[in-house]
């Protein structure tokens, strides 16, 4: 199955449609030295993990070396610049997710690039979703019942997140809004630091990645409930949606892809897309991803340019209402 899916990659990206009639385009010799990846977190972290996980299978797909290159900082706004500035060869890439694609674009002001112009979707890599958990001795069992005890006691529920602006915060924001509840949010350093708020019950309730706080839902140290995809997870099948739990059109993905600088080449970009596609149709990065409480999902460039896109318009509009804003 892996050298059938490696050979037809291979088969199909020695075809090449030119984009004009003036001669040979760039794609027909691309690539033909090193390509670099920037990871814009640490390395050893969900995202970097995610990332080595699928483009494994490029080298031998591409028929060059590629290199993971981990540039942090500024909730991954350093990375994305320095892709930015790069050549638009296909040679230098980011490998991003919902914060350095979507969330930290939208609620930083000052700004010096826009996404939507500098970057060139090239490949949605992998998904997961937001698990709502709370303290085991929490009064409330449901999603519907917190919901009726935050309307009961107005302001005294606090919610924790990753930080101002995170995704876990905005998570929050967007069920504050659909169910109408008031609850407060305190900030912390980062996703282990805020579940473990709710482990020691300074805060009640947190969004967290499925592949985050699964262990500590199966150890009983958190109890989970609701989770934010259109339905139910396979790795806790008995956890009611958001939408089954009374909070309509709830559905928040956390996500990771590559995008490379505006200018890239369309031919190009259309044999990343397909190397990296078949990389992760491979039975190794599926089962590594599932590992770690992820799904690849493999779409064309198109597809993945107009759901971020969507992504970009739902969370602005989250924002916009919340009032959230980072200089």
């Amino acid at each position: 199955m892996h050298r059938t899916l490696i050979a037809a990659a291979i088969a199909m990206l020695s075809i090449v449609t030119p984009v004009s009639l003036a001669g040979p385009t760039l794609a027909q010799t691309y690539p033909d030295r090193l390509i670099r990846i920037i990871v814009p977190f640490p390395p050893g972290g969900p995202v970097d993990t995610v990332a080595r996980i699928v483009t494994q299978g490029l080298p031998q797909i591409l028929g060059q070396t590629v290199i993971i290159e981990n540039r942090a900082g500024a909730s991954g706004t350093i990375g994305a610049k320095a892709v930015a500035a790069s050549p638009a060869d296909g040679y230098t890439l980011l490998f991003g997710n919902i914060s350095s694609l979507v969330v930290t674009p939208v609620v930083t002001n000052n700004r010096d690039f826009d996404p939507d112009k500098t970057f060139t979707a090239v490949a949605k890599t992998s998904q997961n979703y937001e698990v709502l958990v709370v303290h085991p001795d929490f009064p409330a069992k449901s999603v519907r019942e917190l919901v009726a005890y935050a309307k009961a006691n107005p302001g005294k529920l606090n919610f924790g997140s990753a930080g101002i602006g995170n995704a876990t915060h905005l998570a929050a924001e967007l069920f504050k809004q659909r169910t109408g509840v008031d609850i407060v949010h305190v900030p912390y350093k980062g996703a282990f630091e805020a579940v473990t708020g709710v482990m020691s019950g300074q805060v009640e309730m947190f969004f967290g990645d499925i592949g985050g706080v699964l262990p500590l839902i199966r150890e009983g140290r958190v109890r989970a409930l609701g989770i934010s995809s259109e339905k139910r997870s396979a790795d806790l099948p008995t956890l009611p949606t958001m939408i089954e739990s009374g909070v309509p059109g709830y559905v928040v993905l956390t996500y990771t892809g590559v995008v490379a600088p505006s200018a890239t080449p369309p031919d190009i970009v259309q044999k990343l897309n397909a190397a990296l596609n078949a990389s992760l149709q491979t039975p190794e990065a599926a089962t590594a991803l599932r590992r770690i409480g992820a799904e690849s999902a493999p779409a064309s460039a198109q597809d993945f340019a107009a759901f971020l896109s969507a992504e970009r318009d739902k969370w602005r509009e989250v924002v916009r209402l919340s009032g959230i804003k980072i200089e």
